[in-house]
């Protein structure tokens, strides 16, 4: 087979374009929801993907006041963090959560789905979340994702 047919193409930073989605989280499952957005981040549903480069698009979450979760994970799922002082550590569970940031959670739940990089703290810049339906990105015309 001649070597000039079989040719692999690597995207570059700043030859693909990214386009711009709304998706409305509203009775979305959370990690459902949290898979199909890390996969829009990292870009894997484009044909030019390639993984040392972010090739992804941008997303725009609205309503996130309004994901759902099932089973008994509202009361049994907890989130950790630390102050890194003597004693620091905090827990605190789903529903509190949920009920005080609910951005938080989603940004949590596809930060951990994202590769364990540097490139993966670039392609979460790029995930926008807001609490009810107004978004300040009406002039970049996301296009609207349904699932």
């Amino acid at each position: 087979m001649p070597t000039s047919a079989m040719k692999t193409t690597l995207a570059r930073t700043g030859q693909v374009k990214q386009e711009w989605f709304l998706v409305d989280a509203t009775d979305q499952v959370l990690g459902r929801l949290a898979s199909r957005l890390a996969t829009i981040l990292m870009g894997k549903h484009k044909p030019e993907y390639t993984p040392h480069v972010d090739v992804g698009d941008f997303v725009v979450l609205t309503h996130v006041d309004k994901i759902k979760v099932s089973g008994k994970k509202r009361e049994q799922k907890t989130y950790g963090r630390y102050s890194y002082y003597p004693g620091g550590y905090k827990e605190e569970r789903l529903g509190v959560l949920m009920d005080r940031k609910p951005e938080r959670v989603i940004q949590l739940a596809v930060r951990r789905m994202l590769p364990k990089n540097r490139l993966a703290r670039q392609m979460l810049k790029k995930l926008k979340v807001y609490r009810g339906g107004e978004h300040p990105h009406q002039a970049q015309q996301p296009e609207t994702l349904t699932w």
